[in-house]
């Protein structure tokens, strides 16, 4: 199937049109006319315009020569709280023609979907404009450095994201790729920066549970005890960007020094099930414990990108739940009740006690706080358009397709990392 091409408007506008331009040479009395009323204006501009007044724009410059420049507005704005608000000059930076590196299934449009709504809306916080994502400006500030996306396949999804906007400004090379395709790298050789995903489940020892010589799709957890598959490259690393949370909702068994603690879901006699919420708290605290503690690192950002919900309305994936919506939905509408927002709050404790602690380890722990925003959007999910030939009829809620909402995280993203550059050079 041929993919479809969307291409974003450009809007031009041509102050003199040449050929009216040349046509007033011509008519010489017009062409003295024609500039003295240009010199009258451009005088009463110069008398009368306010000194005082700053032009804003909804699109931010940030100096690619100062990695410590900041807009004031953002700086002191809470990104994550505000609202989806219609823009018609929203779009992406890129298309699914364009970007070479998206994924298969997340290729919504080459899949069928038609709508295109979906990509013209933009997150407005409540207190300021979110910049619009600048490739050079993120490129200049990681120059050198290695950024690491740690987490399940929506840590590998928030990546192809970033891997597609920056590809606007210089062509990734394929570094490596393992078999598994369990850690994908990418280099940008003109600004020496390494991009990459490590996936793991659960940020700490895992192991499928296996029954009568078949997968459960369960597993067993050992939360004291990290997964070496990332903490081991994490002496290469400067940006650690996590996120976990949706495994935690299998039948799995929990472990810690060796000895059976309880359960998720598993309604096994003597087994206390726990729940998801302990699980996430005690993985992520473990993984967080390990960034702290190492002692051959350089000083790492790390960023948790909080719990990104899914969107199955009218049954669970395998009961024919959909997400076929295009258009956001509001605030009023959000139910924050939702197991979503315990898990979230969860994560946001974790980074704050991490945090904490890594002052003295000279790491900095952020929260990319996306739970609720994403709430407000159904519409970004790819539904029946990802291309499964294995799981035909049924819809994927839980990823976003490319292009999409999801690239507002690396929007929320760059500002925090110019926030954090900032704070760090000042600093020193």
């Amino acid at each position: 199937m041929k993919p479809t091409r969307l291409y974003n408007k450009e809007h031009r506008y041509n102050l003199f049109k040449k050929e009216r331009f040349v046509g007033l040479w011509h008519h010489t009395p017009s062409f003295l006319i024609y500039t003295a009323s240009l010199a009258a204006l451009f005088s009463f501009y110069l008398i009368f315009y306010p000194k005082n007044v700053t032009q804003t724009t909804s699109i931010q410059v940030y100096s690619t020569n100062s990695s410590t420049e900041l807009p004031n507005d953002v700086e002191k704005c809470d990104l994550f709280q505000g609202r989806w608000v219609p823009d018609a000059s929203a779009g992406s930076l890129y298309t699914n023609y364009s970007c070479k590196t998206i994924p298969f299934a997340r290729n919504c449009f080459m899949h069928g979907r038609r709508d295109t709504e979906f990509l013209r809306w933009r997150w407005k916080p409540d207190q300021c404009e979110l910049p619009r994502f600048q490739p050079e400006v993120f490129l200049s500030i990681v120059r050198g450095k290695t950024m690491a996306f740690i987490g399940d396949s929506l840590a590998r999804n928030h990546m192809e994201s970033l891997l597609c906007l920056l590809s606007t400004a210089e062509t990734p090379r394929a570094k490596h790729k393992d078999p598994d395709d369990r850690l994908p790298i990418w280099e940008f050789q003109k600004q020496n920066f390494t991009l990459m995903t490590i996936r793991s489940e659960f940020l700490v020892s895992a192991s499928e549970r296996v029954v009568n010589g078949s997968n459960t799709g369960g597993f067993h957890l050992h939360l004291d005890e990290i997964d070496t598959n990332w903490s081991e490259k994490l002496p290469e690393i400067d940006y650690a960007v996590f996120s976990d949370a949706h495994w935690f909702s299998r039948q799995n068994y929990l472990y810690e020094r060796g000895n059976l603690i309880g359960c998720v879901y598993c309604q096994t006699p003597h087994v206390t099930d726990l729940g998801p919420g302990l699980a996430i708290r005690k993985a992520f605290r473990t993984a967080f414990k390990r960034v702290n503690s190492c002692r051959n690192c350089r000083r790492i950002f790390s960023l948790l990108r909080t719990y990104s919900p899914s969107h199955f309305e009218n049954g669970a994936w395998n009961e024919g739940g959909r997400c076929n919506r295009t258009r956001p939905t509001g605030k009023e509408e959000i139910d924050m009740g939702r197991a979503d927002f315990e898990y979230r709050r969860i994560q946001v404790e974790e980074v704050e006690s991490a945090r904490e602690a890594g002052v003295g380890h000279g790491n900095a722990f952020e929260i990319l706080d996306v739970t609720k925003m994403m709430l407000m959007r159904p519409d970004g999910h790819p539904d029946v358009h990802w291309g499964n030939q294995w799981m035909k009829g049924y819809s994927d809620c839980i990823h976003w397709c490319l292009p999409g909402p999801i690239d507002t995280w690396n929007q929320l993203m760059l500002e925090m990392i110019k926030k954090w550059n900032h704070n760090f050079h000042v600093d020193r």
